[in-house]
């Protein structure tokens, strides 16, 4: 990014994301006041009322106009601060009827913290407010006083603004020097004001975040819900690789296999010598459909890795790679089955990349452990260019990593070198 002629300081006062904060504040406070004498005019009205029936959806209704008034919030603070918080889960009784909206009202936690919200900003927006306005005030006032001092001997019948004043004496600001001074003062004011309000709208948006939003436990199920959907699209996926290259591969060898096994019986007493032609040939189609089995469990979840390690695993992947690979693993000892699966298919098919898209020389494979992590970098000397998007290769692998809360990172400039970072949880 290319610097700006003006340092933070000066620009400060007149960037537009200083005025969208100090509107916020002005709108805060009328705002934080309506919503301070409804939720506890309500919330005492229903308290009140507990002993009979009617105090029960009192409090609910309070509480599903608490949750519009967030919604207000929520809206303010994307427009004016640049904070989107998403809306918290919605309340759905188990029934659909009435008392069970109620019911289910009254048990949501994030209801609660809405009138959390609107108890707690009121006294707060004062404050802030108080002090945005009279910064502001005082800062930009004082600021220009050079350019309005005239009008205290004009129309208000003194020489300037009144520092000191008794029944014998008093002190005007009007002398050049003095109104000199009070305008510096006031740009300092003017210069500190934008600071002391960012700060301040600050705790607007832990405040917003923090009890307007969806609780951690909500996010985290969507999370899960999300991650399950990748792992159900993937399994899916993988067995359609897995049937697709039996149906191509091996099956359509073995079904050749069996023609010309038939046409060499049938050869066998009329034509031997041809018949041991077609024999050869069988021989060598049972080797290759072998073969291709062969790379297909390996490609599902070798034997090696069972029976060895991740060490073992991908030293084998990569002397089949295209460029020479050198691979360090240092491991305390070996991660959970599914982990382990997941770090060597992630490792075959970056390097299955490496030799058909990268241009490479030599790359490098290392994992290891840091502290409840299993870290697993991919680096190569190719071209670089190397991006996630949906739909592609990396894509597809980060998506899959992300299934069991891992990261998937990816540097590759243009022009190279390429190094893929991926952060495995370690389960023992």
């Amino acid at each position: 990014m290319a610097s700006h002629p003006l340092p933070a300081a000066i620009r400060a006062p007149f960037e537009a994301r200083t005025w969208r904060a100090f509107v916020y504040v002005l709108i805060g406070l009328p705002l934080s006041v309506c919503w301070f004498a409804l939720s506890i005019a309500f919330v005492s009205a229903g308290a009140g009322l507990l002993i009979t029936f009617l105090g029960v959806p009192i409090l609910a209704g309070t509480l599903a106009m608490c949750r519009g008034f967030g919604a207000v919030e929520r809206a303010r603070a994307r427009g004016l601060l640049d904070l989107d918080v998403a809306a918290p889960e919605p309340v759905r009784g188990r029934t659909g009827g009435a008392f069970s909206w109620m019911g289910a009202m009254l048990k949501s936690g994030a209801s609660w913290r809405h009138l959390l919200y609107a108890v707690l900003h009121m006294p707060w927006a004062v404050f802030s407010f108080s002090v945005t306005v009279a910064l502001w005030g005082w800062g930009w006032s004082l600021f220009t006083y050079p350019l309005w001092q005239w009008v205290f001997p004009t129309w208000v019948g003194q020489d300037g603004i009144q520092l000191y004043g008794d029944r014998t004496h008093a002190f005007y600001l009007d002398a050049p020097f003095e109104v000199a001074v009070t305008s510096l003062i006031g740009l300092v004011f003017v210069l500190v004001g934008p600071w002391v309000l960012r700060g301040l709208v600050s705790v607007d948006r832990l405040l917003v975040s923090g009890l307007l939003g969806p609780s951690r436990l909500a996010s985290r199920v969507t999370e899960l819900e999300s991650d399950r959907g990748v792992v159900v699209d993937t399994a899916a996926a993988d067995l359609r690789r897995i049937e697709r290259d039996l149906h191509d591969g091996a099956q359509a060898r073995l079904a050749a296999l069996a023609m010309d096994l038939g046409l060499a019986k049938e050869k066998l007493a009329r034509d031997p010598q041809a018949a041991a032609v077609l024999v050869d040939e069988a021989h060598g189609e049972v080797k290759l459909a072998l073969q291709e089995l062969r790379d297909l469990a390996r490609g599902i979840h070798p034997a090696v890795l069972t029976d060895r390690g991740l060490d073992a695993a991908l030293s084998a992947v990569a002397s089949r790679c295209a460029v020479p690979v050198s691979v360090d693993v240092d491991l305390p000892g070996r991660p959970a089955p599914a982990i382990e699966g997941i770090a060597y298919f992630t490792a075959s098919e970056l390097l299955r990349n490496v030799s058909r898209h990268s241009g490479a020389r030599r790359a490098w494979v290392d994992v290891w452990r840091t502290e409840d992590r299993l870290m697993l970098q991919v680096r190569d000397d190719g071209v670089g260019g190397a991006r996630v998007e949906a739909g592609t290769g990396l894509g597809d692998l980060s998506g899959r990593v992300g299934a069991v809360d891992g990261v998937l990172a990816v540097d590759s400039p243009g022009g190279g070198p390429t190094t893929v970072t991926v952060e495995l949880p370690w389960r023992a």
